[in-house]
């Protein structure tokens, strides 16, 4: 560590060497790891804090998909005038309140099943030897505006196998999934126990007291160094400083009580065979985080790759979902899986029905809460990842309408990613593979 006294040897180091962040925090004592310091914006998350009715957004992947045939409308019917899907129809109470996108997906984004990790990053090349993800639109929202309400995000699954999650950090780490409706519905409304919250408080604390001596030690530091690394430094110190805000305001919502809901607890089905049930009730435990303003922010995977044979409408469909979704044109097969996507578009209006009666300001909740439906596949029986069926509702879009781009040379799907930042607030000219922002979609 450099002593404020040794002044030839900071000037010595200062030529012969660059000065590394992470070299510095370890000669500090402490590895310190601080996600994408250039990009905090204090002041916007001021006003957000003055935003009495947020945007919200809710990103949720079936990674078999849904029969293609079945859900698309007419690609040659384009804009709002067009025929709804057998699929949509179920739909059509909600029809100017979604789009549905015809000919969109992930740019290099291929590999079948392993590309469901993507579905929120875009990240390229799922399944080769080299592949290391990249943060998830969902987390990329939580770096920002995350600390403005209790849980930056909340990362929920059905059914999922493994390690595996729609939410991916900067470092590109996957978040585990919540799996249990009752323990999201603890998590939200019960809190901790007074010992709990204390344990809590005290790692706060801690973190508080890492931050305030890495802090003093690149004081010390700064001035030894020339103007460049005085820069650098001073970027730092924002990050510091934004960091120590969200520790404070961690803390904050520790103290404070937990929103009371009319609701009873869920409880969790036991059989994986319950899927539909397990969605449903994942489903009302967003509805009640964004109703509440606990959190903004929230991912679902429906892991249908890891589900047995499931029960729709309270009958056990005889075959097992992937094996299903595998069905080689078999008329029997075929049948059996649309009676499975029904149900999820059920499901769905379901979810579009509940955001809707919840009055927000001067509209619903489904206005100010954008709902992303989707899968990594856009056929699970030949594991393409191309024409992704895509719907996305809610958020004070101009919806009821067939957006198609070109099937063979698909549009990004990512370019719906920059319209959702920016609906939220966060101005940026890209995330992943996005050219822009979604052609065709207005506020």
């Amino acid at each position: 560590m450099f002593n404020s006294s040794d002044r030839s040897a900071a000037n010595s180091f200062q030529v012969t060497k660059a000065l590394s962040r992470r070299h510095f925090l370890q000669g500090a004592g402490v590895l310190l790891g601080l996600p994408l310091l250039d990009a905090m914006t204090p002041a916007f998350a001021r006003a957000q804090a003055q935003n009495h009715t947020p945007y919200r957004f809710f990103g949720i992947c079936n990674n078999l998909g849904l029969l293609p045939e079945k859900f698309f409308p007419d690609a040659a019917q384009v804009g709002q005038n067009y025929t709804a899907s057998p699929y949509l129809e179920i739909l059509n109470a909600f029809r100017s309140d979604y789009t549905v996108f015809n000919g969109v997906s992930h740019p290099d984004v291929d590999g079948g099943h392993p590309a469901d990790i993507c579905f929120l990053t875009a990240a390229p090349h799922p399944s080769s030897g080299g592949f290391h993800n990249t943060i998830s639109l969902d987390q990329y929202v939580a770096e920002r505006i995350g600390h403005l309400t209790r849980f930056p995000s909340l990362t929920l699954g059905v059914n999922v196998g493994g390690p595996r999650s729609l939410s991916v950090t900067a470092n590109g780490v996957l978040l585990p999934c919540e799996s249990k409706p009752s323990e999201v519905f603890k998590k939200l409304f019960l809190g901790g126990s007074p010992a709990e919250v204390q344990a809590q408080a005290r790692k706060l604390a801690l973190g508080q007291s890492i931050m305030d001596t890495v802090a003093d030690q690149t004081r010390a530091l700064e001035r030894n160094v020339g103007t460049k690394d005085r820069e650098r430094l001073d970027q730092y110190f924002t990050g510091v400083r934004d960091l120590e805000q969200r520790l404070v305001q961690s803390a904050e919502w520790e103290k404070r009580p937990r929103p009371v809901v009319a609701d009873k607890p869920p409880i969790d089905p036991k059989d994986p065979k319950e899927y539909m049930e397990k969605a449903r009730l994942m489903y009302d435990m967003a509805r009640l985080a964004f109703e509440t303003d606990s959190t903004r922010n929230i991912t679902l995977m429906l892991d249908s790759v890891n589900s047995p044979a499931i029960e729709v409408e309270g009958k056990t469909v005889s075959d097992g979902y992937h094996n299903l979704s595998h069905h080689g044109r078999n008329p029997e097969k075929m049948a059996q899986l649309e009676r499975i996507d029904r149900e999820h578009m059920k499901l769905l209006a379901g979810l579009f029905a509940s955001l809707k009666s919840h009055k927000e300001g001067n509209g619903t909740l489904l206005d100010r809460t954008m709902v992303l439906y989707g899968s990594n596949l856009g056929n699970a029986n030949t594991h393409v990842t191309t024409n992704l069926p895509t719907l996305f509702a809610g958020g004070g879009f101009k919806h009821g309408q067939n957006l198609v781009f070109d099937r063979e040379r698909n549009y990004p799907l990512p370019n719906l990613f920059v319209n959702v930042l920016h609906r939220i607030g966060i101005e940026t000219d890209r995330f992943a593979s996005s050219t822009g922002t979604m052609r065709g979609l207005e506020f």
